[in-house]
């Protein structure tokens, strides 16, 4: 790791004005099990309790690529978030309580009961150019919201 990286245990939601989690296969594997259980999945503690720190103080989120597997896991029954258009994955969201809606690459879904942003990003993109489009009007929005 590069930078001054501290724990995710000891965020504190006080010192954010927002979230924003990347995607990745390490999105799938490590801060869930998603890559292996699916919608049965669980996700890392410390992952879920700063998220869920987000969410309870109604500070703006935004999931990425395949992170918005996520979203079901912090936010209530019903909650809307993107993983583009694929349909195991989108089944998947909903079977763990989300409402999928398809997305674009150059485009985000925004819940704003939740404030909770995600856009495909990789799960489309054919290339970094293909991502960068939506993830910048996310990262925009979510800026612009926070």
């Amino acid at each position: 790791a590069r930078g001054n990286i501290e724990d995710v245990a000891r965020l504190n939601v006080e010192d954010f004005d927002a979230l924003l989690l990347p995607g990745g296969f390490g999105a799938a594997k490590n801060l869930t099990d998603f890559a292996v259980s699916g919608a049965e999945c669980s996700i890392n503690t410390h992952v879920a309790q700063a998220c869920r720190a987000f969410a309870n103080a109604n500070k703006p989120a935004g999931y990425l690529c395949i992170a918005p597997v996520i979203i079901p896991m912090i936010y209530e029954h019903g909650v809307k978030g993107t993983i583009g258009n694929d349909d195991a994955t989108a089944a998947a969201f909903h079977q763990m309580g989300g409402e999928h809606v398809e997305c674009n690459v150059d485009e985000y879904v925004f819940d704003e009961k939740h404030n909770v942003l995600s856009t495909p990003a990789y799960m489309l993109a054919q290339n970094i150019s293909q991502a960068a489009s939506g993830i910048d009007k996310l990262v925009s929005k979510l800026v612009e919201i926070a």
